[in-house]
């Protein structure tokens, strides 16, 4: 069985620590090798609510693209995501690289375009794969987050997941 190398995005602005957590222990459940990024408070793009919390996933997983996003989002309609009665966003799931796939699969562009978009995509995803090139663009994460200039405002979160600090604590003291 081949892996494929996958990075996804998950944010929540509703009991975000809860629905993190819950969505983190459903993606450990079938993901390999999986590490988290640091956790960010940012500010709502798009939607008025509450401050999201934001992290990158890097994992590996042997399911095919189109079965890897039907569970996503059956981890978020879990999480009531698709409920009717919902205020605001308890848990989005995004893939935003799977492997090196580039173009358009099933409704699902990759790589996600907000990645080049919004900071609390391209921050913690430039922290967990500094190296990783974007094909659209060429340059490293790392690169792009350092040229970047996206107006929202970030602000590193501690946020613990299975006993470990996923928010180094360096992070936390520049606060």
């Amino acid at each position: 069985m081949s892996l494929t190398q996958v990075y996804l995005g998950l944010g929540s602005n509703v009991e975000r620590e809860k629905h993190l957590l819950a969505g983190l222990e459903a993606l450990a459940d079938f993901l390999c090798d999986m590490h988290c990024s640091a956790v960010f408070e940012s500010q709502p793009v798009g939607i008025k609510s509450g401050p999201f919390f934001n992290l990158v996933v890097s994992a590996k997983t042997d399911l095919p693209l189109i079965e890897l996003s039907r569970r996503l989002k059956l981890i978020e309609a879990d999480n009531g995501r698709y409920a009717q009665d919902r205020k605001g966003l308890p848990l989005d799931i995004d893939v935003l690289f799977y492997g090196d796939l580039a173009g358009n699969f099933d409704g699902l562009t990759l790589p996600r375009a907000e990645i080049l978009k919004n900071a609390f995509v391209l921050w913690p995803l430039s922290l967990i794969a500094p190296d990783k090139v974007h094909p659209g663009v060429g340059k490293p994460l790392a690169q792009m987050w350092a040229e970047a200039q996206i107006d929202q405002v970030l602000a590193p979160a501690a946020f613990e997941w299975r006993g470990e600090q996923l928010t180094p604590l360096e992070m936390l003291s520049d606060l």
